[in-house]
Order: C-alpha cells, then sequence, then structure tokens
C-alpha cells in the first residue's frame, strides 16, 4: 500500500504547518506595519463617487494591462471631452494624446472645441483630416454604389476612416485607444461597427447620456474653471457625419430615451409597463426595438467600466440570434 504523504509539511520540507513566505520589496514587516488612521473619509458625492470610480477603472485597466499611453478622438462634443477629462485624471495629461479628425461635415465650433479641451487638461493633440481619404473612399465605391443616394453608408464610412487612423497611431506608437460611446448610444446601436466602437477600451460605456452631463458639470466644478467648454454642454449632441445632423433626428431626447432604457436594460420592465408609467407607447416600442436589435453590436464592443446597478454585456446576457421579441414591438425587417 501506498504510504500517505504528511500533508501537513511545508513545501521546502520544513517543520509541520510552516508555510514559505514571499518576501516583496516595499512590503511592510508585521512589527514596522503603520497604524491605520482614526479618521473616516466623508463619503463623496454619488456624482463624484461615479467620476472616481471612472478614473481608477481606467487607470487600472491602463497599467496593468501594460500600457503607458493612451489615444482618443476628440470631436469637440461633451462624450469625447469627458472621457478625455477621465483619462488624463486617470493617466495624466502627458500620457493621453487627443486627436481631432475633421471632415467636410465638421463645424469650426466643434474644431475650436476640441482644441480646446485638449489646452485645458494639457494633454498632447494631433489634428488629422479625413475628407481625403473619404473622397477616395468615395471614388473608389462610385461603380458599385451607381444610382444610390447617400445614406447612412457614407455616414459611416467617416467613422471608419476615422477608427482606422486611432488604430493606425494604436499600432505605430503602442498606445490603447479609449472609445468614447455612452451607454445610451450603445444600448440601442447608435454608433458604428469598426469606427467610433473600435479600441481597446470604452471608458463610459456605462454611463447614459444624462449622467455624461452631470459628470462633465463636476469636472469642471472640481477644477473651478471650464475645463470642456460651456458650450460643448449646451449645443445638440450631434455626430457631425451628414449637414446639420443631431442625435435627436434618430433617437427620442435623451432626457426620454434614458429612463425608458433604465426600465428596460436595468429593471427588466416590459413595453406594457414602461407605457404605464407615462411614456409614449410607440416611442417605447421603437426604443425597445433597437436595443434587441443592437445586440450583436454590444458583444464586438470593447470592455468598460461599470457603474449602475447593470451594465449591457454580462449583466444582460441574451443571446445575439433568436426570434423572440418584446409583445408589441416590430421584428426588423
Amino acid at each position: 500500500m501506498a504510504s500517505v504523504p504528511d500533508l501537513r509539511r511545508g513545501r521546502a520540507g520544513g517543520e509541520a504547518g510552516s508555510v514559505r513566505r514571499a518576501e516583496l520589496p516595499g512590503a511592510w514587516t508585521p512589527g514596522e506595519r503603520p497604524a491605520a488612521p482614526a479618521a473616516i473619509e466623508e463619503r463623496l458625492a454619488p456624482v463624484a463617487e461615479v467620476f472616481q470610480a471612472l478614473v481608477l477603472g481606467t487607470g487600472d485597466y491602463v497599467r496593468k494591462n501594460g500600457f503607458r499611453q493612451a489615444v482618443l478622438g476628440l470631436s469637440g462634443g461633451i462624450d469625447s471631452s469627458l472621457t478625455a477629462a477621465i483619462a488624463v485624471a486617470a493617466l495624466g495629461p502627458e500620457s493621453v494624446t487627443g486627436v481631432s479628425m475633421p471632415s467636410r461635415y465638421t463645424s469650426e465650433m466643434s474644431r475650436e472645441d476640441a482644441a480646446a479641451v485638449a489646452e485645458n487638461l494639457g494633454m498632447p493633440y494631433l489634428t488629422v483630416t479625413i475628407d481625403g481619404a473619404f473622397q477616395a473612399t468615395l471614388e473608389a465605391l462610385a461603380g458599385p454604389f451607381a444610382g444610390r443616394e447617400p445614406d447612412v453608408t457614407e455616414e459611416n464610412l467617416q467613422a471608419r476612416i476615422r477608427g482606422n487612423i486611432l488604430m493606425a497611431l494604436s499600432n505605430k506608437f503602442g498606445w490603447l485607444v479609449l472609445t468614447t460611446g455612452n451607454k445610451s448610444e450603445m444600448s440601442v446601436g447608435y454608433s458604428t461597427l469598426y469606427g467610433d466602437m473600435a479600441g481597446g477600451f470604452a471608458v463610459i460605456k456605462d454611463v447614459p447620456k444624462m449622467l455624461v452631463y452631470e459628470l462633465a458639470e463636476h469636472v469642471n466644478a472640481t477644477a473651478g474653471r471650464e475645463v470642456i467648454p460651456r458650450r460643448v454642454m449646451e449645443r445638440a449632441p450631434t455626430a457631425e457625419l451628414r449637414p446639420n445632423q443631431t442625435d435627436q433626428d434618430s433617437l427620442p431626447p435623451y432626457e426620454v430615451l434614458d429612463p425608458i432604457l433604465e426600465a428596460y436594460v436595468e429593471e427588466d420592465r416590459s413595453l406594457d409597463e414602461i407605457a404605464a408609467l407615462g411614456f409614449e407607447r410607440a416611442t417605447v416600442a421603437e426604443v425597445l426595438r433597437m436595443v434587441d436589435r443592437a445586440e450583436y453590436k454590444r458583444r464586438q464592443a470593447p470592455p468598460g467600466v461599470r457603474i449602475t446597478e447593470r451594465a449591457l454585456g454580462k449583466d444582460r446576457r441574451l443571446p445575439i440570434t433568436n426570434r423572440y421579441r418584446e409583445p408589441g414591438t416590430k421584428r426588423s425587417q
């Protein structure tokens, strides 16, 4: 009969019950550890707590995955402005590069505001114009597209050119690309695969749009100055992928959209239950349809910091391919 090993002995054959102790550089020895301070820190306000969570999560993800530098597109909009502020707080201004990628549809206001955010944060700033690449792509596709009017295809081409530029900078310099989409957009699929979704870490992917505004206000209040220009917060949100475009051309106002999304995504309420809260039934049905339809996009999004009770992704597991639709919503054709 084989003998049973004495599991009480240490790995190095020491006395029974002994444990090999790893000596860590700079670690306190038991007798040297300072006493914990008696004071208890004051609890942060909810918005401040969210901001610190985003800063901590971003810094940890970048550094612990071996990156020293990050890069993001700076459009002059509130989402990219907030993402830049979080990244700078997490990594330091010298470690975050902002890139403006104007097209023929980019307003002078957007260019000025993007440059102002970069200057206010003290971060490096590049401008790479995409109009030449966009025109060359349109010309390359002129044959297959002949006889068809411009539509969302041409809009998405611009977003994908921008994603390509950011990924090229990432490859060349070893920078991690930070994406700038928020939870409201990701929920309904108001984003472009391989375009504005391209990157390694999605800083505000779990932050609803209305909370984005609150966090931007927090950034300015904490700094005691306008880090994010006031007009960035006051202008109508826009992707600027066609003339005079605003988000509300495709979506309900965010003050309507966000509570519908919270009820559906985080609280699992049905169409009837959400409509009973006072929302127009047709609007609720359309929002739910968009959420269900965009599941395949969300599966291809980079990870990000979770700050709500239920984040998109692993907290809300739905099969990409299924025939189920919330009763009362229309199936996509």
